[in-house]
């Protein structure tokens, strides 16, 4: 049985670290850029769940695995948080390959909506508590 990472409304959620996840270096300079950015709703994401303000559980933002920087990563899950937004729509192939090269690693993927984290934060929170105990939920 896999150790208890937390509690989300009474249910234990169980840890899910995915191990040897591959890493590009080469990435590494555009991080700085990406942060130094600071797209106002992961901006907005970030201060709701940076410093274990979630759950007590601990976000990096901007992470690179394999060849991609996802937005939001939970070690301790597994688990992608990407916010889309208009952009997203005119690049579905590549979101589509991105997705499934994610998920064959052992990844899940969260997504919310750049719109719904501006005006509706609080509805954005609890569609990831409800991700979050459906797929690591005791």
């Amino acid at each position: 049985m896999k150790e208890i990472l937390t509690l989300i409304n009474g249910i234990p959620i169980r840890r899910n670290f995915v191990e040897n996840l591959p890493y590009n270096p080469e990435l590494k300079p555009l991080l700085h850029g990406k942060r130094k950015a600071g797209i106002l709703s992961e901006v907005i994401f970030w201060n709701r769940v940076r410093a274990k303000c979630f759950h007590e559980i601990d976000f990096d933002r901007q992470r690179i695995i394999g060849n991609y920087i996802v937005d939001f990563y939970v070690k301790k899950l597994g688990l992608v948080i990407e916010i889309d937004g208009w952009s997203h729509d005119v690049k579905k192939d590549y979101d589509d390959m991105r997705q499934k090269y994610l998920e064959s690693l052992g990844l899940k993927i969260f997504k919310a909506n750049d719109f719904d984290v501006k005006n509706n934060l609080g509805k954005v929170v609890k569609d990831l508590e409800d991700f979050v105990v459906q797929n690591y939920g005791c």
